[in-house]
């Protein structure tokens, strides 16, 4: 069975489009997956900005002691890539708007709320969960404010009461997948729910997931994140790469990324080696998935395979899934198999107890090869009033996900970087705290040439123009 999450629709609008597949290769009904589907999204956006409103008025009325507008966290969400709203000023227009604030604006797929579905159990688990998320601060700055303080919990719980429960779809070919929750790779813990995946293991022999971006960011959070929290551990991990991916990190520009560079890919491939030295770390053997396109040349694939086969993987097989579907995965299927079978030893970076900073350095240093970490202003502070809470939580870094390192230039492998940590916020539902690195943003904005141009309602009632349907 497959289970894979939610896409959202930032990024069908905006540059990257669907998340439903390609080709002969994709899960359907495709467009409404893409677009409204159940509605979980909806869902979750509405519960999350109606905790907002019961924030705002809360404080309008000055139903909690000593909190202020200033010492408000929660910002809203929006499934628009909307630049101008990552930072407003809220309650202008006179008194009766108030209160007067700093505020802004986060993508719905990096919602709380959104993470809190996905890790969820159960609706005990998720009222449970909710009422701990920290919406803001007294004035003394240590003592946080739960949203179960400011009520409303069993109103949330109304609009989740059907966004917590798994939605089962199926591929092109009539297999079963459960689709269920979006939070991103880069920015959010980036894996579908651990309910989808308890599902699916009790309903089929393999279970194939997903996480968002490389075995840096998808794969690690979902070791240290879901499975810590109660996913199910897996056996084997396939780590997914193309020709195309190892030259541009090889130094190729994308204008010229079509054309044959073995020395690039050979040299793009240090970004390969160092996903299946992370995988390994987990304890886990590594399938590679050549993911197979025509301007392929037999001299780079077969590069591909001697690194791969030379940094440890169990076995590596091209996929040609978009042209051919299935009959163009079944080597890669038994291949996965076959490595699902081996004994494995499932390994965590770092256990609960150790003090948040010794979790970030090992990060930086064991997955993005990082030589340094360099704290912002007031982050320490921060951290160490999360651990004054009890907050022993995993970190869920958000950083780009065009390189190990925060700065999207530095392709390939780099190493000897340094990691600058810039903010830190907690998800106290979610039991996460995420430690925001460079220049990433919560809130994409639309490129110069968005999708949302392409995509069109035909006469006959037809969507189309959305990419990966």
């Amino acid at each position: 069975m497959l289970t894979i999450r939610q896409p959202a629709l930032g990024p069908v609008f905006g540059h990257k489009g669907g998340g439903t597949g390609g080709g002969k290769s994709t899960v359907q009904p495709a467009t409404d997956i893409n677009l409204h589907f159940t509605g979980d999204f909806h869902a979750i956006a509405s519960a999350h900005n109606l905790l907002a409103a019961m924030v705002d008025n809360a404080v309008y009325r000055h139903a909690i002691d000593d909190f202020e507008p200033s010492g408000i966290t929660w910002r809203r969400v929006t499934d628009a890539e909307d630049r101008a709203l990552r930072t407003i000023m809220t309650g202008g227009g006179g008194r009766l708007n108030g209160p007067v604030r700093d505020a802004g604006f986060d993508i719905n797929a990096a919602s709380e709320l959104m993470a809190i579905c996905a890790l969820a159990s159960s609706y005990n688990d998720l009222r449970e969960r909710i009422g701990d998320i920290v919406v803001g601060w007294k004035n003394d700055n240590v003592t946080p404010v739960r949203a179960r303080e400011i009520g409303g919990i069993g109103s949330l719980m109304a609009l989740l009461r059907d966004a917590i429960k798994p939605n089962l779809a199926q591929t092109i070919e009539g297999q079963p997948a459960i689709v269920h929750m979006g939070p991103f790779g880069n920015i959010a813990h980036g894996c579908s729910s651990i309910l989808a995946d308890q599902l699916a293991v009790n309903c089929g022999d393999y279970v194939v997931t997903e996480a968002g971006f490389g075995a840096d960011l998808g794969f690690q959070k979902f070791m240290d994140i879901k499975v810590r929290q109660g996913g199910p551990a897996p056996t084997a991990a396939v780590v997914v790469t193309t020709v195309r991916g190892l030259k541009w990190h090889g130094g190729v520009a994308l204008k010229d990324i079509d054309e044959a560079n073995p020395d690039a890919v050979k040299k793009g491939a240090a970004n390969l080696r160092n996903a299946l030295r992370i995988i390994g770390m987990y304890g886990l053997p590594a399938v590679v998935a050549i993911n197979r396109f025509p301007t392929d040349s037999p001299e780079e694939l077969e590069l591909i395979k001697d690194v791969a086969r030379d940094a440890g993987a169990f076995a590596v097989e091209e996929a040609s899934g978009f042209a051919e579907g299935g009959a163009g995965m079944t080597a890669l299927a038994e291949s996965v198999v076959a490595a699902a079978d081996q004994p494995s030893d499932v390994q965590l970076l770092y256990n609960d107890d150790e003090s948040f900073f010794d979790k970030v350095d090992k990060q930086a240093s064991k997955l993005y090869q990082a030589k340094d970490v360099s704290w912002g202003p007031m982050t320490r502070t921060t951290a160490r009033r999360f651990a004054d809470n009890g907050w022993d939580f995993p970190v869920c870094m958000a950083k780009t996900h065009l390189s190990l390192s925060s700065d999207p230039k530095l392709k390939g492998a780099p190493s000897g970087h340094t990691i600058p940590i810039r903010e830190l916020r907690i998800l106290a539902g979610a039991r996460q705290i995420v430690a925001l690195a460079g220049d990433i943003i919560t809130l994409p904005g639309l490129p110069s040439k968005p999708n949302a141009w392409d995509i069109d309602l035909g006469d006959d009632g037809a969507i189309t123009g959305i990419l990966s349907t």
